[in-house]
């Protein structure tokens, strides 16, 4: 079946622009929305919101447009966009059936994150169709129908997030929520040319999700470029107190200098050369960037933990997720699901302890392997089969689609699926940065530069992964004047550092700023005095309190940090200057803040 064109660019930044100018409305949106959904392929929803509810909902966004307009976004930042929801995930009223009608009940609370999607102002369009009970990565194992891929639907669309995959693939959503144990919102990334954002274990909250291997699951999110991805995970992201397994987790920073990329030296595609090419491709441009550095590592830890997912005690944690259901209910399951959990009665006690034992031996052994390197990038699935073969060889064909993914969950690490250079017979082709658990956003900064090197027309105009997710840990503001600006030669100091702008006010009336002699790059030093002050220009960060004495290490003489008064009256840290470096130094207070006299008196020092 062809995708139906219905002219609507779902993009995020794209419908916040034709809201705020005017030029659609939620409502408009919902109904090309549903004209497409009318159009496309039953098999990728499961349950949908009834249509005229759905318009119900769009026009009191309308009528909240109107009373509020622009300033709408700054309390939605998800305001009248498009979302599904994997059928595994609660939506209070609606069926939860992990794919397996028998299984059905009708939660009375909706899951957390979607929840938290709700209240930012995101529409629920309907459920999407999975691999049942989540297990599987192929998108077949469903009695919904087999969920074909969007590009090439003799190919499967890769799972168990199958349905949410597709649904984002053909434009009939922004974003869509799966769920990742093993790769599942991964695998369907990579096979349908969009992004997987699997984040920390964690950091997403997993309440009122069905459980495939509670210990590892993950809540994650499709999108189209990284920024929605980014943008939405923003939304859902937050510690929930009631989630024994949410969490709280120092977040890295961003990179600005390059980064240090492991590859394994030996990568499998079991055979299937366009894929091979097509990775080779893709690290070569890669190798293009300036001050990027790739180097091959021992692969071996990664896939031994990797087998252990269906090969080891850990399969009778499926069994623990559906309890008394497959005993009772056997038959009404997928045959090659069921053959799958039913292999939990091979292991012991003792088999769950001496595989954590294993486990953890090739845990610190793919730490020693990583050790230096910012992130690993690997080929998101080394290959990508058709229907027919994986109907053939179910259990095959998925092991192999798990080469690259299994090992993640495990190993506690956050994984960020995109698009890569296309495969030479016209199959899409994608890559997966991996990363140490709370490198979340590094791995999404880094992301975002790279999808331009492989598709450069479906790359967003300006980088919109800027702000780190909201601070979960203890924090400090800090000041800054002069070359740790934004834009400026040494903010990449904060960025690295997990640093987020507040804002740009103004000193009190009590300072001068001064342009220091013989600094490189170039900096300022700013002098708090009696009389004959003014009220300078600087930036507020905020930034980790572990990472303060980082930051306050790499301030060279004259220069410190000390307390600066703002005009409103607050106190916060900042950079001062000794009082020796000023006599030489040129007053450029009249100016009002480096900035301004970066652009207009700098020549004339």
């Amino acid at each position: 079946m062809p995708h139906f064109d219905h002219s609507l660019d779902l993009r995020l930044d794209t419908l916040r622009a034709q809201y705020g100018g005017g030029t659609l409305c939620p409502t408009e949106c919902i109904r090309r929305v549903l004209a497409a959904i009318a159009a496309e392929r039953p098999e990728i929803w499961i349950t949908r919101v009834p249509d005229d509810r759905l318009l119900t909902q769009a026009a009191a966004l309308d009528r909240l447009l109107s009373q509020r307009g622009a300033a709408v976004f700054d309390s939605m930042p998800l305001f009248g966009v498009p979302f599904a929801v994997k059928d595994n995930i609660d939506v209070a009223g609606m069926a939860t059936t992990a794919a397996c009608p028998e299984f059905a009940y009708v939660p009375a609370v909706s899951a957390t994150v979607v929840g938290k999607l709700l209240e930012a102002g995101a529409i629920l369009v309907g459920k999407t169709n999975l691999d049942q009970f989540a297990t599987g990565l192929v998108g077949t194992r469903s009695p919904y129908g087999v969920v074909r891929n969007a590009l090439h639907p003799d190919y499967v669309s890769g799972g168990s997030s199958a349905g949410s995959a597709v649904a984002v693939a053909l434009s009939l959503v922004s974003f869509a929520l799966g769920t990742d144990t093993a790769g599942s919102g991964r695998v369907p990334a990579g096979l349908n040319n969009i992004v997987g954002l699997k984040p920390s274990r964690g950091l997403l909250s997993t309440r009122g999700v069905v459980p495939a291997c509670r210990t590892l699951d993950c809540v994650s999110i499709f999108a189209a470029t990284v920024g929605d991805a980014w943008t939405a995970t923003q939304a859902a992201a937050g510690y929930d107190e009631g989630e024994p397994y949410s969490r709280t987790l120092p977040m890295a920073g961003v990179k600005r200098r390059g980064y240090r990329i492991a590859v394994p030296a030996q990568p499998e595609f079991y055979g299937n050369q366009a894929a091979q090419h097509a990775y080779e491709a893709s690290l070569e441009r890669l190798q293009q960037l300036p001050d990027c550095h790739l180097a091959s590592i021992d692969f071996t830890p990664f896939r031994e933990a990797a087998q252990l997912l269906y090969q080891g005690p850990w399969v009778a944690e499926r069994m623990a997720a559906v309890g008394d259901f497959f005993t009772d209910h056997r038959q009404a399951m997928n045959p090659v699901v069921a053959g799958i959990i039913s292999q939990a009665d091979r292991y012991s006690a003792v088999d769950a302890f001496n595989g954590q034992y294993r486990l953890a031996a090739l845990r610190r052994q793919a730490e020693r392997q990583l050790q230096g390197y910012d992130f690993m990038l690997v080929p998101t699935a080394p290959t990508m089969p058709t229907i027919a073969e994986v109907e053939a060889e179910p259990v095959l064909r998925n092991s192999e689609l798990g080469y690259y993914t299994n090992f993640v969950n495990f190993f506690d690490m956050a994984a960020l699926a995109i698009p890569a250079v296309g495969r030479a017979d016209g199959l899409p082709f994608g890559v997966t940065l991996i990363g140490a658990a709370g490198s979340d956003h590094m791995l999404a900064a880094a992301a975002e530069g790279f999808v331009p090197l492989w598709q450069p027309a479906n790359a967003p105009a300006v980088p919109v992964v800027g702000r780190p997710l909201p601070f979960a840990e203890a924090s400090i503001q800090l000041a800054v004047v002069g070359a740790h600006l934004e834009g400026q030669p040494l903010n990449w100091q904060l960025l690295e550092r997990g640093a987020r702008k507040i804002e740009s006010p103004r000193t009190s009336a009590r300072y001068r700023l001064h342009a220091l002699a013989g600094t490189i790059p170039p900096k300022p030093g700013l002098e708090r005095v009696v009389e004959g002050g003014a009220a300078i220009e600087v930036e507020l960060w905020e930034l980790p309190l572990r990472n303060f004495g980082a930051v306050v290490a790499e301030v060279p003489a004259p220069l410190g940090i000390g307390s600066l008064e703002l005009a409103d009256g607050r106190w916060v840290k900042g950079f001062v200057c000794e009082p020796y470096a000023l006599a030489s130094a040129r007053d450029i207070t009249h100016f009002g803040g480096w900035r301004a006299y970066l652009e207009h008196g700098m020549e004339n020092a």
